[in-house]
């Protein structure tokens, strides 16, 4: 009998629930991977709280991990029983010891990159490939803010901005995680506790303010961020960590400079088995080449039966960086 963690209404993380269950055969394109490591993220406990709301109880959580493929489906032709392989957008149940993974949402992971890397950094990386490539194609010298830096999304940034050249002004909630955004290649900080941040960012450059802004935030810096913006520059909203961004005034942009909004998604972005394989061959080449490193402390790797545990560390911002469940 396998394990997973459901749950039967939305609520705190005290509604997360280890449970047994039967693990099904795969459908014809489905393969189904045994977990080795199962990423933590943010939207999971939007996904848990009702902030997403799921279509039906009883409801797995998360969309992300890696490990063996055990079965696969009579159509499948991206794997065989055997292979390694990561994913991100599945069906929710990734905090599961097993999950049916349809084949055209996973791609086979490199023998170089452990499992653990894997399911810590792929949605985070694949995340920032598309904000930095695709939302707004960063360029050398260009300088931009990323709220959040110091989180599992921003450190990765942090890293992927200075391989390309860029001067990424990291927005974080303390000094301890300004260092940790320093180390992992940010051009300077802001420590949101003690800085007025659009005054911080003017004078990092030289008032010419920054291009784009990514805000993983929400409601809290939605307004420093577009008063950080240059006239006409962009606005990447693409998270909600402190409450969703409403009633938004559109003649503020007009006022503010003829701003852009966008509101972007993983699944917006990566939404085809070719999308995904050159976003995944991306982010396995830059950590292949040691430009990025995705480094998971002891004391952010959960086991799986210990799910609300973690979410509550997660939600009470006791976590830096990137986390794992361990079945």
């Amino acid at each position: 009998m396998a394990h997973r963690i459901e749950f039967r209404q939305h609520g705190g993380p005290e509604v997360l629930r280890w449970t047994p269950y039967t693990q099904a055969a795969p459908q014809d394109n489905e393969i189904i991977v045994r977990h080795h490591a199962i990423g933590l993220n943010y939207i999971d406990t939007y996904v848990r709280s009702g902030l997403y709301p799921v279509n039906q109880f009883p409801s797995g959580v998360g969309t992300e991990a890696a490990g063996e493929v055990v079965a696969v489906g009579s159509q499948v032709t991206r794997f065989k029983v055997g292979d390694r392989a990561v994913y991100c957008q599945s069906s929710l149940g990734a905090y599961s010891e097993y999950h049916q993974v349809d084949q055209t949402k996973a791609v086979v992971l490199p023998e170089a990159i452990s499992y653990e890397m894997a399911a810590a950094s792929f949605l985070k990386g694949l995340t920032v490939y598309y904000l930095l490539h695709l939302t707004h194609p960063v360029q050398r010298d260009e300088t931009l803010l990323f709220h959040a830096a110091a989180g599992g999304v921003g450190l990765i940034a942090c890293q992927w901005a200075q391989a390309l050249g860029a001067k990424l002004i990291a927005s974080v909630g303390s000094e301890s995680k300004a260092e940790r955004a320093r180390t992992a290649g940010a051009w300077a900080t802001i420590n949101t506790q003690s800085d007025d941040i659009a005054q911080r960012v003017a004078e990092l450059t030289d008032g010419k303010k920054v291009p784009v802004v990514y805000d993983s935030v929400g409601k809290a810096t939605w307004q420093a961020s577009l008063d950080s913006l240059q006239p006409r520059g962009l606005m990447v909203s693409f998270g909600n960590a402190s409450g969703p961004v409403t009633g938004i005034d559109l003649a503020i942009l007009n006022q503010k400079g003829s701003l852009f909004v966008t509101r972007p998604s993983l699944n917006g972005y990566i939404t085809t088995p070719q999308q995904l394989d050159d976003a995944s061959a991306a982010l396995f080449a830059m950590i292949a080449a040691g430009k990025i490193n995705v480094d998971v402390p002891p004391t952010q790797r959960f086991a799986l039966r210990d799910a609300e545990h973690a979410h509550r560390a997660l939600e009470n911002r006791k976590t830096s960086g990137a986390c794992l469940l361990i079945p």
